[in-house]
């Protein structure tokens, strides 16, 4: 069964940048749907950033421009680039995968404030 582990959140001050990463082991991710969602005090997890196998990509309206999700078939890893940060940005960022079944990580924190 696939896993996934992020890595990369932290504090960072408002107009900054953090590179998320998920790392997974267990399966190939080149036929996994991959996907990176957050969640705020007292929020429902949203999308944040979603990236096909074939590489096409989409995002929530609140980051475009700002975020970018990528994806590294042969390291079996995808990241979330986040520039500009806001402190609305401050959220657990859980990475997800789907494929017959969704697969979640354990979430990495990012808070954004000065």
């Amino acid at each position: 069964q696939v896993q996934f582990v992020e890595s990369g959140g932290g504090l960072v001050q408002p107009g900054g940048s953090l590179r998320l990463s998920c790392a997974a082991s267990g399966s190939d991710i080149s036929i996994y749907a991959m996907g990176w969602y957050r969640q705020a005090p007292g929020k429902e997890r949203e999308v944040v950033a979603r990236i096909a196998t074939d590489g096409s990509t989409t995002y929530a309206d609140a980051v475009k421009g700002r975020f970018t999700i990528s994806r590294d078939n042969a390291k079996s890893t995808i990241y979330l680039q986040m520039n500009s940060l806001k402190p609305e940005d401050t959220a657990v960022y859980y990475c997800n995968g789907l494929w017959r079944n969704v697969y979640w990580g354990q979430g990495t924190q990012v808070t954004v404030s000065s």
